[in-house]
């Protein structure tokens, strides 16, 4: 591990921390959250929070952490946080809802035995 240079992780719109240096994430809630604003990221050396446009799954795992996400957890989260902002502004899109989650649910189910001949 000394042999390697430490691993750069993006937070989003142009911000890079060293991985080894981050320690701690804070998901931002309510009315903090939104618009490209999704986690506090503290920076050992950075006397103030870095705030990310990325997810704290996101971070966890490109700072190593591979059980922190999943493809189809990341899409299920996406579509959750998507379906929630827009029946907050009063525009919610079934048609595109019913497609995105048909999508995750096939990423999901197992697929079926095959037909046995005989």
């Amino acid at each position: 591990m000394a042999d390697r240079a430490p691993r750069m992780v993006f937070l989003g719109f142009g911000k890079w921390a060293r991985a080894d240096r981050i320690y701690l994430l804070e998901p931002l809630e309510g009315g903090e959250r939104g618009h490209g604003r999704r986690t506090r990221v503290w920076v050992e050396g950075v006397p103030d929070p870095i705030v990310a446009s990325r997810t704290e799954r996101t971070i966890l795992a490109e700072m190593g952490q591979d059980s922190a996400t999943s493809p189809v957890l990341d899409e299920a989260l996406d579509l959750a946080e998507r379906l929630a902002a827009a029946a907050e502004q009063g525009r919610v899109d079934l048609g595109d809802l019913g497609r995105r989650a048909r999508r995750v649910l096939e990423r999901t189910a197992s697929s079926p035995d095959p037909e046995q001949l005989f």
